[in-house]
């Protein structure tokens, strides 16, 4: 069995374009997350809020974030995709949450392969109140739990695109010294 954190390439047109290995079906209330020994998605938590994701949300493989998870993506698609689908992606912008002290950063994109959304190329393209309700998702989604997060304003794919670099080299880094999940 491939592990699709460490065995999915995440491609050759990266920052631009990636792979991206979906968790979290659009529209849903469960949070699902890649367990990182196994490569199997497991149940985090259902959401204590009557929100749901407003896009499919996953990450792209080979990377290592700031918070030493793999770099978080929402996927825009006009459809929803179960967990462990492999989509081809596009960069269109950033949003950076502050979650428990920490930089969150969540790389926003187009799935290439939906003639709804494969046109956008920055989110600043895109409806403005598709936007609105990712921000205003993120900063309710554990209010209930007592948590708080703040959201930055959503920035452009060129943002992204270092983001997406250090997350390879600090995954990269981490496997030449040993570390596997």
């Amino acid at each position: 069995m491939i592990h699709p954190w460490h065995d999915v390439t995440p491609g050759e047109h990266i920052p631009q374009e990636f792979n991206a290995v979906i968790e979290i079906p659009f529209g849903s209330s469960v949070k699902y997350e890649l367990d990182k020994s196994s490569g199997l998605i497991k149940l985090d938590r259902v959401l204590f809020s009557a929100v749901f994701y407003p896009a499919n949300y996953g990450f792209i493989p080979q990377t290592l974030a700031e918070d030493d998870d793999p770099l978080d993506v929402l996927v825009f698609c006009q459809e929803t995709v179960v967990p462990l689908t492999l989509m081809h992606a596009r960069t269109i912008g950033l949003m950076t949450m502050i979650d428990g002290g920490k930089k969150d950063h969540k790389i926003i994109a187009v799935a290439t392969e939906d003639p709804e959304y494969n046109s956008y190329r920055e989110a600043s393209e895109m409806p403005p109140h598709r936007l609105q309700m990712l921000r205003r998702f993120f900063l309710d989604y554990k209010h209930l739990e007592g948590k708080s997060v703040e959201v930055e304003e959503i920035q452009s794919a060129q943002a992204a695109y270092p983001v997406i670099e250090d997350a390879l080299a600090r995954y990269s880094r981490q496997r030449r010294k040993g570390f596997k999940a």
